[in-house]
């Protein structure tokens, strides 16, 4: 809706039916309570009677928008908003220098920018001013996380407000207002209904555009789900590849599975694909998952994981998806295990610490007589060949002392490996202490 039509409250007669219901106080925003309601910050504000600087950061169809006129609306502001997606420096002027004359005839200015992220940092520095200066009471809309799209001198400067992605209740409500307004009900069936809402994905501007085309619908007709789906094409959920979205369902995906839990990995997974994610990411993550979380717990893990990605390599979608699917149930119900992750860790930190010391002489290699002259090779034991199939010989440096690595806590396959570790080390001091009698004897 243009800036005249919205400044002025007059609608063409073809006004979208999201821009006809839009709430006219902030009584009548729903879904977001917890900043509106009573007790709630934004509330607070309100009836103190001065406005502060804000970001509002939510998805789309929830409200952005609409909160910052209404707030200017109550607060007695003159509300002035610009886009970040079509304006560049020259209108950012503009409307300073609108705010500095009104402010010098007493008149307080909100200033809305939608998009505020696509400000680039130093169009993001250039606010800085005029808000610390009271110029304007700055209002942003963002779908991105401000952590990492905002300049932290204006995040300072502004307190940020998470909208809620809109629930089915709300979402409900919406819809009976659009047939309050159109005197006229939905051509749906309750289940139909149902799956509307799921269309939506949380979405109010989306709900409202959708219901427009369901009213235009003959008045005898009504749809089931099928037939929904026949009317309306599916959107896609929203999902951004490569911002905080993405990584926010992968790290869902990866502690699902390490938290044992098939089902919400199985969602995850799902949720993923369906936002367009490359499945071969996802394969490459499963198999980290492998020798992460895994390990030494279920050493057919690694294989499983290997081999979906190899399947969805030969398969491609839909087909090979299931194959992703059967390596993340596998490895959510797997044991888990950290030991060799963080054996390994502590290793690099030891072989780093301990630079280039060599091995001890009886396991270097000796390919020729002057190595074998300087000793090396010299008394190695050949494990498999000595009666207990363990020589407990000294594999590390001479000149450092022996270190334990590796902890494994005994869960699945680890059990057997922890006995076999506990076993070979009461040997080896055994054998250890047998040496050091005939050492002594000599």
């Amino acid at each position: 809706m243009s800036d005249l039509f919205e400044a002025s409250g007059i609608l063409p007669p073809d006004a979208p039916l999201a821009d006809r219901l839009r709430p006219r106080t902030l009584d009548e925003v729903v879904g977001q309570d917890h900043l509106l309601g009573a007790g709630g910050p934004i509330r607070r504000m309100i009836e103190a009677g001065r406005l502060g600087s804000m970001i509002l950061w939510g998805p789309p169809g929830t409200g952005k928008t609409t909160i910052a006129r209404l707030l200017a609306q109550a607060a007695g502001y003159e509300y002035q908003s610009i886009s970040a997606v079509f304006s560049g420096v020259a209108d950012l002027k503009k409307a300073f220098e609108a705010a500095r004359m009104r402010r010098a005839a007493g008149q307080s200015t909100l200033l809305f920018v939608d998009e505020i992220h696509r400000f680039n940092r130093a169009q993001q520095d250039g606010f800085l001013p005029f808000v610390e200066a009271g110029v304007v009471t700055l209002v942003g809309a963002t779908t991105e996380n401000p952590s990492f799209e905002l300049n932290g001198a204006l995040l300072s400067r502004s307190q940020v407000y998470v909208l809620k992605r809109l629930d089915d209740a709300a979402l409900d409500q919406l819809l009976a207002r659009a047939e309050a307004h159109l005197e006229k009900a939905l051509p749906l069936a309750p289940e139909a209904r149902q799956a509307m809402l799921a269309l939506a994905d949380g979405d109010g501007r989306y709900l409202l555009t959708m219901s427009e085309v369901l009213f235009d619908l003959p008045a005898a007709e009504v749809l089931d789900v099928q037939g929904l789906a026949g009317v309306l094409q599916r959107r896609a959920p929203a999902y951004d590849k490569s911002r905080e979205e993405h990584y926010n369902l992968i790290s869902a995906l990866h502690k699902s599975v390490r938290g044992s839990d098939p089902d919400a990995a199985l969602y995850w997974l799902a949720r993923m694909l369906n936002g367009g994610e490359d499945p071969l990411y996802l394969a490459r993550r499963i198999v980290r998952m492998a020798v992460e979380d895994i390990g030494e717990a279920d050493p057919l893990s690694i294989l499983v994981a290997n081999a979906a990605k190899d399947t969805y390599d030969f398969l491609g979608s839909p087909e090979g998806e299931l194959a992703l699917a059967q390596a993340v149930v596998h490895l959510a119900t797997a044991p888990k295990s950290v030991g060799v992750y963080e054996a390994f860790k502590a290793a690099k930190k030891a072989a780093y610490e301990t630079g280039s010391l060599m091995p001890p002489a009886h396991i270097r290699n000796a390919p020729t007589k002057l190595m074998k002259s300087l000793g090396y090779g010299k008394g190695y034991q050949y494990d498999p060949d000595t009666p207990e199939g363990f020589s407990g010989a000294n594999f590390f440096p001479d000149e450092m002392e022996r270190r334990t690595f590796y902890k494994p806590k005994g869960e699945g396959h680890e059990e057997k490996v922890k006995a076999r570790l506990e076993r070979w080390a009461e040997m080896r001091a055994r054998l250890a202490k047998e040496a050091t009698v005939d050492g002594a004897g000599d």
